[in-house]
């Protein structure tokens, strides 16, 4: 595996940054090159005003993601398992850390690390053949790219500590009744579904949903009147917005809206 492949891809349809997570023969699986190659392609896009929302997504037929490359990792030293855990970590912070709304696009097997890219975005899409899991105490590791975390709070501790400790996997739907997925569809409609659903976010006003988005993620186990304290904040700024004026101004003008992003 060299440095010059691009195991990551990223192209815009509209406001909407389509990254693509591009190494299917090997399952999309998280080397320490797709990682960095993942980070560079996020950082990028976080940095671009005219992406209003993010969707990732993976190339091939059988995984989103299958986790991390444990072939890759037979062969680690201790000082090797550091250094790529500094990858995977700036992986995960850098999806985490989007400005922009997330929307994971995922499919076939969305196992260990692919799970925890899903946990890590705003919102998710599932194939109906999705298949997901955190098999890393099977192979007695802990699942640290924000699953025990994330899946905590999205889920609650108790099913996600029958899926840590035991490694089960679970379909779409029982994903869909525990809250950890928006929608179930079938394979062939995920793009276009996925892309439509970022494209109802990009409907609302860029200010408001990054503000939104910043006061949730930032109130997430604080104290109730801490959150209100932040949510006050994100209003003080976005009631300041140029948004803002035409929001309210295409409201009565009974028009859509033309945002600004400002």
């Amino acid at each position: 595996m060299t440095h010059s492949e691009e195991l990551v891809r990223a192209r815009t349809e509209g406001r909407v940054a389509v990254v693509t997570l591009n190494r299917p023969d090997q399952m999309n699986a998280i080397s320490g090159v797709l990682a960095d190659q993942l980070t560079a392609k996020l950082r990028a896009v976080a940095r671009d005003s005219n992406t209003w929302a993010v969707v990732l997504t993976a190339a091939g037929e059988r995984a989103f993601c299958a986790g991390a490359d444990l072939k890759e990792r037979r062969a680690f030293s201790l000082e090797d398992f550091h250094l790529n855990r500094i990858s995977m970590r700036s992986m995960f912070a850098a999806l985490r850390e989007l400005p922009q709304p997330s929307i994971a696009s995922i499919f076939g097997f969305t196992l260990g690390g692919g799970f925890e890219l899903a946990l890590s975005c705003d919102l998710t899409l599932a194939a109906d053949d999705t298949v997901f899991g955190l098999p890393e105490a099977r192979v007695g590791l802990v699942p640290a790219g924000g699953a025990t975390q994330l899946l905590t709070r999205a889920a609650g501790p108790r099913i996600a500590k029958e899926m840590i400790f035991t490694g089960r996997r679970f379909d779409a739907q029982r994903a869909k009744e525990i809250g950890l997925v928006v929608e179930v569809v079938g394979r062939a409609d995920l793009p276009s579904a996925a892309i439509a659903l970022a494209n109802e976010v990009c409907g609302s006003s860029p200010v408001a949903v990054r503000e939104a988005k910043s006061a949730i993620d930032a109130a997430m186990g604080a104290p109730l009147g801490d959150g209100l304290e932040l949510e006050n904040d994100a209003w003080r700024r976005t009631v300041q917005s140029d948004d803002r004026a035409e929001g309210i101004a295409a409201f009565n003008e009974e028009r859509e809206p033309r945002w600004r992003n400002r």
